[in-house]
């Protein structure tokens, strides 16, 4: 399993502000657009989002995810590979 947060990301999302259920639609909608294999890389500073709605969502689908937590900037990026 290659390690997605060395990655290159296909696609960025922004969600920075927004609160649920925003980040995980968001996430959806942009997912849905991709192909398979590619990666997105969704920024959000809503911990509802980053440790329990996006990534759930994306053990449902069987995607590939990373959660990577920065404290110093207080937000999450989030790496997704959709499958």
């Amino acid at each position: 399993m290659a390690d997605l947060k060395s990655s290159t990301p296909n696609e960025t999302l922004d969600v920075l502000g927004r609160v649920c259920p925003y980040p995980l639609v968001l996430t959806k909608k942009k997912l849905e657009k991709m192909n398979s294999g590619e990666i997105l890389k969704v920024i959000t500073d809503a911990p509802a989002s980053a440790e329990d709605s996006i990534p759930r969502f994306c053990e449902k689908q069987g995607y590939p995810i990373e959660v990577v937590k920065l404290e110093d900037k207080g937000y999450w990026e989030i790496y997704i590979q959709k499958s």
